[in-house]
Formats: structure tokens, sequence, C-alpha cells
């Protein structure tokens, strides 16, 4: 936490699903803009490259997950269940902060939970941000599964090591960010909310503007027909593949191309 800008604020919002920590930055007067991690050992601290320059145009919540690895704490055995539990949770959060309406984005898993809020409770979003998403347009690779296996079903730091380097071509990762990753694993996490993609008819009716970013080396999807089907869905999106960059890569490593993208979406 560091590497955020020295204005960070840590605040805790309570919700019916428990305590949501969440990483404020930027002018308190400023628009908001909500961000939402990715799944598995992801926390809200992976958004520090960007905090910095998207705190100068807007006032930057990053919140961590109920049930997974982070500051949140469930309240029982109360966690989301539901896609409807999730976005009631969202709204919650949002109401915590005192923010009727918001930016909202996230990166993978998160992307994939922005993406269903905008569409059970489009009041509370203006503009949405998908980084890399899953499960959104397009499925996973049998190769990326079959990788992800042993991290699931035994958890462990040596695991989510080897399959981070094997998803990022070994590319040169923040050792922090990576230690990170490593403590994760250790997480009492819950099972997290799935459910099948968005239906077509639901993404064709979100009347929001929307900012896919996708990674041109994820090794997750297939980056073309994630760009493809949104492209073809989604009335309002503006697409952009990153170069050079994998989806576990993301966003701590990502292009300068991926502010530059979110400033001109966020300013329009």
């Amino acid at each position: 936490m560091a590497k955020w800008p020295p204005d960070r604020e840590a605040l805790t919002v309570p919700t019916p699903f428990g305590e949501t920590h969440v990483n404020a930055c930027g002018p308190r007067d400023a628009p908001p803009l909500l961000l939402l991690p990715g799944g598995g050992t992801a926390t809200s601290a992976s958004w520090y490259a960007q905090a910095a320059d998207l705190s100068r145009i807007r006032r930057v919540y990053a919140v961590d997950l109920v049930g997974a690895p982070g500051l949140s704490a469930r309240a029982g055995d109360r966690h989301p269940r539901t896609v409807a539990d999730l976005a009631h949770w969202l709204d919650a959060v949002l109401d915590g902060l005192g923010v009727p309406v918001a930016d909202v984005g996230g990166h993978s898993y998160g992307a994939w939970i922005a993406l269903h809020h905008a569409l059970l409770s489009p009041a509370r979003v203006r503009r949405l941000f998908l980084l890399d998403p899953t499960q959104c347009f397009a499925g996973y690779k049998a190769a990326y599964l079959l990788h992800a296996l042993p991290m699931l079903l035994r958890p462990a730091p040596h695991r989510v090591r080897a399959f981070l380097e094997w998803e990022t071509g070994r590319a040169a990762l923040d050792p922090d960010w990576l230690r990170l990753q490593e403590a994760g694993a250790r997480f009492p996490a819950v099972r997290p909310v799935t459910s099948p993609r968005p239906a077509p008819d639901a993404l064709r009716a979100l009347e929001k503007p929307v900012l896919l970013l996708v990674a041109a080396s994820s090794r997750t999807h297939d980056p073309t027909e994630v760009v493809a089907r949104a492209g073809a869905l989604l009335p309002h999106v503006r697409t952009a593949v990153l170069p050079e960059v994998s989806h576990h890569a993301l966003p701590h490593a990502a292009p300068d191309a991926l502010v530059r993208h979110l400033i001109e979406f966020l300013s329009g």
C-alpha cells in the first residue's frame, strides 16, 4: 500500500453481508470511480499502478470483495451467494460511501461483477469499465483451466506462483505484488458467485457507455472472440487491445495505454 498515493484513506463500509474495506484517494468532491479487483488472490491493492493517475480526475474507491482475500470481513456466515446478492452488496457499498451514482469498473472477475451490477442496478452506474473480463463474452480456454486446477484444488503459495508464471509467460512481475498473491492462497475464502454469461438480450439493452480493454497475451480466453462478441452485443462500447500483457499481469503491469484509454473514456 506504500505504492498508493499519499492521500490514500482506508475506509470501512457496513453492508448486510459484512464490513467492506475500501481504499480511497483523490479529491472528495471529484466524480466517484469504483474499482473491483479480480477474483482468486487479487485484492484492491492491485490497482496501485493506476491510482495516482486516476485520482487526479476522480475520487477513487477500490474495494476488497467480501469473502475473498483482503480486509473485508463477512458478517458471520453471510456472504453474497447469487448475482442479485452481489448487486445488493455493491448498492450497499455505494450507499455507505454516500455515492448515488458512480463510474464502475473491474478486472477479470471484478469486471464480471461490474457488468452484472450495471445490468441489475443501472441507475447506480454512469459509465462501465471492463478490463479483460472473464465469463462475460467468452468462456475459459481449456488449457487455462487445466493449469489453474492444482491451485484451485489445493491453494498454496508455490502453486499460485507457478500458475502466474505460466499465464504471464514468465514476465517480469512486481515482487511485492507477487508476494501478495502468494499470501492470498492462505486466506479462508468462500466459494465465489458464478452464473452463466449475461444473456445477449440483456447486453443489447444496456444503455451505458462501456470501455472494454483486452489483454493481447491473455491465456484465459480468446481476446479476439471477446472483442468481437462485445462489439456485436453492446450498443455503446469502445474496445481496445493492450499489447504485450497477459490477463494476470493486469492491472499492475499494464502498459501506459490503459490509463490513457481510461482517462479519455471517463472524461468523455
